[in-house]
């Protein structure tokens, strides 16, 4: 099958992160049993989802180093989007793709799946990896699981290629990402008893503002890094509620925020101002009012940022292959900055535009998949 016919069978398959994937998994898993490969793979707790890792050996049958080919197989959802077009029936017009994932990430999983065979019949001293995952979606939960179970076997890999939509364009670096989740405890009393109780929409209003004026210290002094289109960290609150009632005193404000980190900074530095914060001004102040306060916070999301070296043999060779020469460095998060704290450099390079992911009528260009296969098969060749 072509990438076009691959990337109409994957995205038929509706891996919207709230579902399963294993649909997607076991039909790729199965095309490559066929050709006589060994695909493994790594499942969450339930058994619901799951990774795919596959090695297309050497000539001589070696399996340790090579490169990996690495795509996650969840999707956004579709709900509140005015498709042209059924999001879940590749649909081409104009010398376009159109479907839920045909640009993230599925166009850059159906080229590698379908030159599969072609790389089975390149001479190769060294492996070529598949590695698929699930659930980047929503907090890039896969990923760690599948590099547990290569650690656990013993499996070696020189470098890694994100597929990520870069328009083909290599990207070595982008931005951390972490969220949590802050539960503040008050008391309930009415609102016409204000000094019975302990407001936690209020003292919850107090960190958030503390949270924001790291924002805005951020942004006014750095660090900074002119490469990226926002050359700063960021700390939002995206997410709010609490109370019960308009005359009633809010026992319970529970809010998210998340902070996309330069690779320079520390995500357990940034947390710590946080929860220094929480206990050196905030607690004492709600406790004086009720000694029962409380905040909780709980991590919901840690994917690390990336920041590749221009001296890895990955990035070079991503270099070369690409005549592409600049600087990019991007603010969204991927799984490369998994791969890279494995220990595997990795180069994010794949088809489609990033402005075309989680969008109605999300689409990738034809002639973008055909650049994927070329580079794909010089990747191979270089090997």
């Amino acid at each position: 099958m072509t990438s076009q016919d691959w990337l109409a069978r994957l995205a038929a398959i509706d891996t919207t992160s709230r579902n399963s994937n294993l649909g997607l998994i076991e039909t790729v898993r199965d095309d490559l049993r066929a050709r006589g490969l060994d695909p493994w793979l790594s499942s969450n707790a339930e058994g619901t989802k799951a990774n795919l890792f596959c090695t297309l050996p050497a000539q001589d049958g070696g399996t340790q180093g090579g490169i990996a080919l690495s795509g996650h197989t969840d999707t956004v959802p579709v709900d509140g989007q005015n498709w042209t077009s059924d999001p879940f029936a590749l649909t081409e017009r104009d010398g376009r793709l159109y479907a839920r994932g045909s640009c993230d990430m599925k166009g850059f999983i159906a080229c590698a799946v379908a030159l599969v065979p072609e790389f089975l019949a390149t001479p190769r001293a060294k492996p070529l990896h598949l590695a698929l995952s699930y659930d980047e979606e929503i907090a890039c939960i896969g990923a760690p699981v599948m590099l547990a179970d290569l650690q656990q076997r013993g499996v070696k890999v020189d470098g890694a290629i994100v597929g990520e939509p870069t328009s083909m364009q290599p990207v070595v670096a982008h931005k951390g990402l972490n969220a949590y989740r802050c539960r503040v405890h008050g008391k309930a009393a009415h609102s016409s008893l204000t000094p019975q109780g302990c407001n936690a929409i209020e003292h919850a209003a107090q960190l958030i503002c503390a949270i924001r004026e790291m924002a805005e210290q951020w942004r006014a002094n750095g660090p900074f890094d002119q490469f990226y289109d926002v050359p700063y960290s960021t700390i939002t609150t995206n997410l709010i509620g609490g109370g019960i009632a308009m005359n009633t005193i809010p026992q319970l404000c529970e809010f998210t925020y998340e902070f996309r980190n330069l690779p320079m900074l520390s995500p357990a530095d940034i947390q710590g101002r946080i929860d220094a914060y929480i206990q050196t001004e905030l607690l004492p102040r709600m406790q004086r009012e009720f000694p029962g306060a409380a905040v909780e916070i709980e991590n919901l999301a840690a994917a690390p940022g990336l920041d590749a070296s221009e001296q890895a043999a990955i990035t070079q060779l991503v270099r070369a292959l690409t005549a592409d020469k600049s600087v990019r460095k991007v603010a969204y998060g991927t799984e490369a900055g998994l791969f890279q704290g494995a220990g595997i450099p990795t180069v994010v390079c794949g088809p489609g535009s990033i402005e075309q992911a989680h969008k109605v009528d999300e689409f990738v260009a034809i002639d973008q998949l055909a650049q994927c296969e070329k580079f794909l098969r010089q990747v191979a060749a270089s090997l």
